[in-house]
């Protein structure tokens, strides 16, 4: 693919988030939405009507479009594996929501398939392609900020709906964990690595097919040190905020998934802890790069940055650190009693 031609891109579902997508997949440079597809005709056709492309009624007729070269998957999460091995065995790239699946046995089962097809894969997270991450992540490893001690992420929000929502199905995977827990879960491994260990405490609901978590609370250790407490919920209104401690100031993120600003300030060290601090002046850490949109145009651009330059996965997701943290969820699952069949 040259770096003059736009990739072409189909979406599978119509759902809200795909919405979202599709008004930033037009804002995001070198990217054209070409085709859609969904279960009733009717939904593609007002889709397609409010975006543009091809509609197709069926996610088989999306994947045998000729003009598609990559799927955006946006179905719910126990859908996933179905709809990439559709796409692959169709010759498509592939770029799937998160989470990349419900476990890690299937998201390894995934990676396997897009390798034995030669397509791209990459997990949608929109926070690991995010330029306000990227700039912390890269003066955080420099020691800009001093070393960091503990970092605090929640992110929750009530979910309303009926018994059939799939937030409240476990058969579709209902999971706190799984909608909101994987990014203060990702924030920390991009920040300070693979976790070393954790340990979780939910609630959990019942419901036909099973249990889910409504509420989840992690404690894990990363290397050098750091702690990390981190909560999720499907229940109650967050800060959604994050903050990082270290041995010579504090860093706040708003809205940390996607947070429209960071803030490190310094506090001096002093000898007695009766003493007046002497003022600070807060810093603002600056994005490597723009904001596309609402966030979903940078892992629009870094896919297109990937096809073109013939990558296979991309660096700022990586297989090994999506299935890493597929890893780390089924462990809080397995220790809240939370399983999936």
């Amino acid at each position: 693919m040259s770096h003059d031609t736009p990739v072409r891109w189909g979406i599978l579902a119509t759902g809200k988030i795909a919405h979202t997508f599709a008004r930033d997949l037009h804002r995001t440079p070198g990217a054209e939405l070409v085709a859609v597809g969904s279960r009733r005709l009717g939904s593609a056709e007002a889709f397609a009507a409010e975006h543009g492309g091809r509609p197709h009624g069926s996610y088989e007729e999306l994947v045998a479009d000729p003009d598609v070269d990559v799927v955006y998957i946006a179905t719910p999460h126990a859908f996933h594996l179905d709809n990439a091995r559709l796409a692959f065995e169709a010759g498509k790239h592939v770029l799937c929501e998160k989470p990349l699946t419900l476990s890690s046995a299937e998201a390894e089962e995934m990676v396997a398939l897009a390798r034995r097809h030669d397509r791209f894969l990459m997990e949608a997270m929109w926070t690991a392609c995010h330029p306000t991450i990227a700039a912390l992540r890269r003066r955080l490893a420099a020691g800009e900020f001093g070393t960091p001690r503990h970092f605090h992420a929640e992110l929750g929000f009530v979910v309303t709906g009926d018994a059939g929502d799939r937030m409240f199905d476990p058969a579709l995977g209902a999971s706190a964990l799984l909608d909101m827990g994987v990014y203060p879960l990702t924030v920390a491994h991009l920040l300070f690595g693979e976790a070393e260990a954790t340990s979780a405490l939910a609630d959990t609901r019942s419901a036909p097919g099973g249990t889910y978590d409504t509420d989840v609370a992690i404690v894990a250790r990363y290397p050098r040190g750091v702690l990390a407490t981190l909560t999720a919920s499907i229940t109650s209104w967050s800060s959604r905020a994050a903050q990082i401690a270290t041995d010579t100031g504090r860093i706040d993120l708003d809205d940390f998934h996607h947070p429209s600003r960071a803030v490190f300030t310094p506090k001096p060290a002093i000898a007695d802890w009766t003493a007046d601090e002497a003022p600070v002046e807060p810093v603002e850490i600056e994005p490597d790069g723009p904001l596309i949109g609402a966030g979903y145009g940078n892992e629009i651009a870094e896919v297109g940055r990937c096809l073109r330059e013939g990558l296979r996965e991309s660096p700022l997701v990586p297989h090994a650190q999506t299935l890493a943290l597929l890893r780390q969820m089924d462990d809080v699952r397995r220790q809240v009693g939370v399983q999936f069949s």
